[in-house]
């Protein structure tokens, strides 16, 4: 069995099957995938999804959960605000739109906020 030391992952955020390890020193992240896998691989028989493991610059973001996260901001993906504005299309429920706008509120989307009210405004106005 494969088992870190206490203090070898020092910066990590965890979501259920999701995670995302940070350091300063690409080889220390390199080592820890390494021993990642084969933990997974050992203790539990599962893999590493080849297509969904990055080693990135923090500049770039860290892609979570929705959300691109910036050391002093976060934004929707933009696969989300895709998602979200399709799964709108037609759409005529004002609870729907809330919610986004609700979720919105969690990030700096000051703009997708404003499409989303302005939206909501015209679901507002009875057509004559």
């Amino acid at each position: 069995m494969v088992t870190f030391p206490t203090n070898y992952l020092k910066y990590y955020v965890r979501y259920t099957d999701d995670f995302v390890v940070l350091s300063h020193n690409r080889s220390e992240l390199l080592g820890c995938l390494t021993k990642i896998a084969s933990f997974l691989s050992e203790s539990l028989a599962l893999d590493l999804h080849p297509d969904k493991v990055y080693i990135k610059s923090l500049a770039s973001g860290v892609d979570f959960l929705g959300w691109v996260h910036f050391s002093h901001h976060r934004v929707p993906r933009r696969k989300t605000r895709i998602r979200m504005f399709k799964s709108l299309g037609g759409c005529q429920n004002r609870q729907v739109i809330a919610s986004y706008i609700g979720l919105l509120s969690h990030g700096n989307a000051y703009g997708l906020t404003i499409e989303m009210e302005n939206l909501w405004w015209l679901l507002l106005v009875d057509p004559v």
